[in-house]
C-alpha cells in the first residue's frame, strides 16, 4: 500500500460480444498451458543448471516465460476461460523435461529450449493466422499480444542455437521427441 492506500490489480472482463468464443477460449487456454508448461522446463533447467555458465542465459529466458504466463493468466480471467483440467499433469512434466534435458549439459539444455521455442512459435503464428482470418481489428490486443509473444519466442530459439544447441547428443532425435510431447500435450490441452 501507498500512503495507506491498496493497489491491488483489477482484471476487468472483456466484452465477448461478435467474437468467436470457442476460438478465444482454445486459443488462450493453450497459451496459457504451453506458457505454463515452459515455466516448469525453465525451473527444472535452473535448478540442474542454474549455478554454471549457462544459467543466467536460462534464468533471462524463464524471466521472459514468467511474464507470458502472467499475461496468459490475465485473459484467462478477462476472457473467462477455464484452465485445462492437466495442469498438474503439466507441472511435472515441464519440471523433468527441463531437469532430464538439463542433466545432459549445457547443449542438451538449448536443444530443449530450440525444441520447445519452435514449436511454441509456430503454435503462434497458426493463431495469428486464424485471428487475421476471423477479424484482426476485433482481436487487436490479443493479436499484439501473441505477436509479441512470437517475437521473444523466436528470440529464444535463437538464443538455444547460438549456445550450441545442434551439437547435443542425438540432437534430431532430442528435438523430434520434444516437439513430438509438445504437439501431444497440445492436442489434450484443446
Amino acid at each position: 500500500p501507498a500512503g495507506g492506500v491498496s493497489l491491488r490489480l483489477c482484471i476487468m472482463p472483456v466484452a465477448l460480444e461478435g467474437m468467436n468464443k470457442p476460438v478465444i477460449d482454445r486459443i488462450i487456454q493453450v497459451d496459457h498451458v504451453g506458457e505454463y508448461g515452459a515455466n516448469r522446463i525453465y525451473v527444472g533447467q535452473v535448478a540442474v543448471l542454474g549455478r554454471s555458465s549457462v544459467g543466467p542465459v536460462i534464468q533471462q529466458i524463464w524471466n521472459q516465460e514468467k511474464d507470458h504466463l502472467k499475461k496468459f493468466s490475465e485473459l484467462m480471467v478477462a476472457y473467462r476461460v477455464r484452465p485445462t483440467l492437466l495442469l498438474p499433469f503439466w507441472n511435472i512434466a515441464g519440471f523433468v523435461l527441463g531437469a532430464g534435458s538439463a542433466l545432459l549439459g549445457k547443449k542438451g539444455a538449448m536443444a530443449c529450449t530450440v525444441a520447445v521455442e519452435e514449436s511454441i512459435s509456430d503454435h503462434y503464428n497458426s493463431q495469428i493466422q486464424t485471428l487475421m482470418e476471423e477479424d484482426p481489428e476485433k482481436y487487436k490486443e490479443l493479436l499484439q499480444i501473441i505477436k509479441q509473444f512470437w517475437d521473444d519466442e523466436r528470440q529464444h530459439h535463437d538464443i538455444g542455437l547460438e549456445h550450441d544447441a545442434e551439437a547435443a547428443p542425438a540432437y534430431r532425435v532430442l528435438k523430434t521427441a520434444i516437439q513430438l510431447g509438445y504437439k501431444a500435450a497440445i492436442f489434450l490441452s484443446e
